[in-house]
């Protein structure tokens, strides 16, 4: 099987959220003393767990975890990609030219960067740079390219073991669609009630938006229609069958176009466009929306992988849309959390929180979903931004990102170390793949101000640079997908008694890893326990950057590295 070609399968079962809290599970995370050096590393007991001293039998066997077979997605801007014919705009052939630098297809080779799975941003046509309103949902962006290049994409990457996932923007329109054109000029129009008009529904045109809290009503033509984020993305009324069959139909067209899956914008925003609309029934009817089309698509294709895009740190709202809707939904508390954690350098009991999340996720969707996990993506400060440019916390970032559970999804350029704060242009600059702004395939649409002048924030620069931030994405990814445990395995907490070190296993029903990283940039050293069932971790099988020291139960991590240990 080709790099990170690993497959999940989707079983549909019927599951219910109600009478599933977390509060029970979510409980407060680890601590210790800074000062210490070294400390006692012990597995978090489970209750009634009894903590055994024996040797281990070889071999040992998990019972019971809930697994994620996962692969590395990478989200890709087109418009900022590659550029194939010289226009300044990236475009889907520039994609495809470009794909041995994701994933050659040979496991053999170590000069890519061992992708599974893309993620492209909007490639609909649109009046925006961005693309997050579009005017037609079944061709592609011209300044991308055509249907036929879109074709193209698809077979290379298959041929390559890559999935091609694109965003479906279904929440709202362009105000230059078609339909809302026709829906504002004519009150009797096929279209008026696919958007929501303020005095057809007799409603006030007030009240704050749950998209962004300023006014959601915009008026236009004497009428006032419902935008939530923006008054050039005017809302889709889905209390209209027709609207969410032609929504349906949309899925189903790019499907069998080939498209792998989709990534869904403004997931949770369906129905819930106002502030007062934020409660349990407002998601409980998007999350039956979302049933309802992931019914269809299943029709077409069975495992299309769908993504939700559901802005929420709560657990319970956020697996709410794992019950026979979404195969993931973006860990954005997660994302902040590791951020956070590498820049103080300090544990923040990431795996504790998971451990218990997952266990909740795991009854809801029959155990069924798959994490998607991120450092940043293109409406956030980029992560390096983000860190003060301080490339061994990105490198620890990535550690961390990495060989955690669930589907990794890596921002293009942050493999690079690029730059980058809002203005939101400014999270979307050209990738660099020279230090030279004209390059080959070099796009001019944007100048690029956060990451002009930079040194060695290129790939040609980092291809053959041991040291670089691009091989260390290509070292861990390779690791990953390398040691099941790591690709598929859940996650159980190991507390490392020491705040400058987080560890935790990552578990298969037939292999178990323990992952160290020590987050500081000081040596620190941490004594293996037992886990809960008795097993003991006694040989290094990986090390990132510099070589960690064994002797006999006494782990030591040099500066800013990790260590997998079984």
């Amino acid at each position: 099987m080709y790099k990170g070609a690993t497959f999940k399968t989707k079983k549909i079962t019927i599951c219910s959220l109600v009478g599933i809290s977390l509060t029970t599970l979510l409980l407060s995370g680890c601590t210790g003393n800074s000062s210490n050096k070294t400390s006692v590393a012990t597995p978090s007991p489970r209750a009634g767990s009894i903590q055994s001293t024996a040797a281990p039998q070889a071999g040992k066997v998990i019972n019971k975890t809930d697994e994620q077979p996962s692969t590395v997605y990478y989200e890709l801007f087109v418009r900022s990609f590659y550029d194939s014919d010289g226009d300044g705009i990236g475009d889907l052939k520039g994609i495809t030219q470009k794909l041995d630098y994701l994933n050659d297809g040979n496991p053999e080779t170590t000069t890519d960067l061992g992708i599974g799975g893309i993620w492209l941003m909007p490639i609909n046509p649109s009046p925006s740079y961005h693309g997050y309103d579009v005017t037609d949902y079944r061709a592609i962006n011209p300044e991308y390219g055509t249907i036929e290049d879109m074709q193209e994409l698809i077979t290379e990457a298959h041929k390559r073991g890559i999935k091609i996932i694109m965003d479906l923007v279904v929440n709202h329109t362009s105000k230059e669609h078609p339909w809302f054109v026709d829906s504002a000029k004519n009150s009797d129009s096929k279209y008026r009630d696919w958007y929501v008009w303020a005095e057809d529904q007799g409603r006030p045109a007030n009240g704050a938006s749950a998209a962004g809290g300023g006014n959601a009503w915009h008026s236009i033509l004497g009428s006032h229609y419902l935008g939530g984020f923006w008054e050039g993305m005017p809302d889709l009324n889905f209390d209209n069958a027709e609207v969410r069959t032609e929504m349906k139909d949309i899925g189903k067209f790019w499907l069998e176009q080939g498209v792998d899956g989709f990534r869904l914008d403004a997931a949770k925003h369906i129905y819930e466009d106002l502030l007062s609309d934020k409660s349990e029934a407002t998601t409980a009817k998007n999350v039956s929306w979302w049933q309802e089309f992931r019914k269809v698509m299943n029709e077409v294709n069975p495992e299309a992988y769908i993504v939700g895009e559901v802005w929420e740190n709560s657990a319970v709202t956020v697996g709410a849309y794992l019950d026979q809707a979404f195969d993931s939904s973006f860990n954005f508390g997660l994302a902040e959390t590791l951020v956070n954690s590498v820049k103080t350098e300090k544990d923040s009991g990431t795996a504790f929180t998971l451990e218990r999340t997952y266990k909740l996720y795991s009854k809801i969707s029959d155990s069924q979903f798959t994490d998607a996990t991120f450092l940043t993506n293109h409406d956030q400060n980029r992560v390096m931004s983000q860190l003060d440019n301080n490339p061994n916390h990105a490198k620890m970032a990535a550690a961390l990102l990495l060989t955690l559970p669930g589907n990794p999804f890596i921002y293009y350029g942050e493999e690079i170390g690029m730059r980058g704060v809002k203005p939101d242009e400014g999270l979307r600059e050209p990738m660099r793949w020279s230090a030279a702004d004209q390059g080959e395939g070099q796009t001019t649409w944007e100048a690029g101000s956060n990451n002009a002048g930079a040194i060695n924030v290129d790939v040609e620069s980092q291809l053959n640079d041991s040291g670089s931030m691009l091989e260390r994405y290509r070292e861990l990814i390779a690791l990953r997908n390398e040691i099941p445990a790591l690709r598929d395995g859940g996650i159980r907490d190991y507390a490392s008694g020491n705040p400058g070190v987080m560890a935790y296993e990552r578990l298969t029903t037939q292999d178990q890893v323990l992952v160290v990283h020590n987050l500081t940039g000081e040596e620190q050293t941490v004594v293996l326990q037992p886990n809960v069932e008795g097993f003991s971790y006694s040989k290094i099988l990986k090390t990132i950057a510099v070589k960690s020291i064994l002797n006999s139960d006494q782990l030591t991590l040099p500066p800013y590295s990790t260590a997998i240990v079984e």
